[in-house]
């Protein structure tokens, strides 16, 4: 197969501070520990500043990602862990259901850099964790600060996501809006 170059995006800068939470999966903890590496490196390289929690695997990225943002005051979050196809079908549903969760999760408005590799082999890990290599953790991270940049550019300054509280822009059933009055 020929090899192409891959476009890299110039780094976002933040003229206030940015905080992001690493979400890692250490079930291999070799390319757990690698992916780490590389996305700390991207983040402080961006002038930003990081903190990190373990997950038991891949599944649990998503929520742990959910439970912060509805508790805590990140910025964005990176999303690394590593599945790599075994004998049973488990591997197409941790793929699929940790990737649909991270991605349902960034269409409310999250900030999320989805660095979980989903490969054949541990040496298809070992080539795309290495902070010297591919480093998809490095990307993941750069993939979360883009898009904190572009919420920063276009977003409002609350924290609020989901559905609006009642009274901003929301009728209930019978009510009239105040210019139907």
């Amino acid at each position: 197969m020929a090899s192409i170059e891959h476009h890299v995006l110039e780094r976002p800068s933040f003229d206030a501070p940015t905080k992001l939470l690493i979400v890692v999966s250490p079930y291999y903890k070799a390319i757990a520990d690698n992916m780490v590496a590389g996305a700390k490196a991207e983040i402080e390289a961006a002038g930003a500043t990081w903190d990190l929690v373990e997950m038991p695997g891949a599944l649990e990225i998503p929520t742990a990602i959910g439970i912060s943002e509805r508790m805590s005051n990140f910025d964005g979050y990176v999303a690394l862990g590593c599945v790599i196809r075994g004998e049973t079908t488990h591997y197409e549903t941790v793929c699929n259901d940790s990737s649909r969760a991270l991605q349902l999760l960034g269409l409310q408005g999250l900030c999320i850099g989805n660095g979980i590799l989903t490969v054949e082999t541990v040496e298809q890990a070992e080539v795309r964790a290495d902070p010297e290599g591919q480093n998809k953790g490095g990307g993941a991270a750069a993939a979360a600060l883009h898009l904190i940049a572009l919420s920063r550019k276009w977003g409002r300054q609350s924290k609020g996501v989901g559905f609006k509280p009642t009274g901003e822009d929301t009728i209930l059933a019978g009510e009239m809006r105040p210019n139907q009055a």
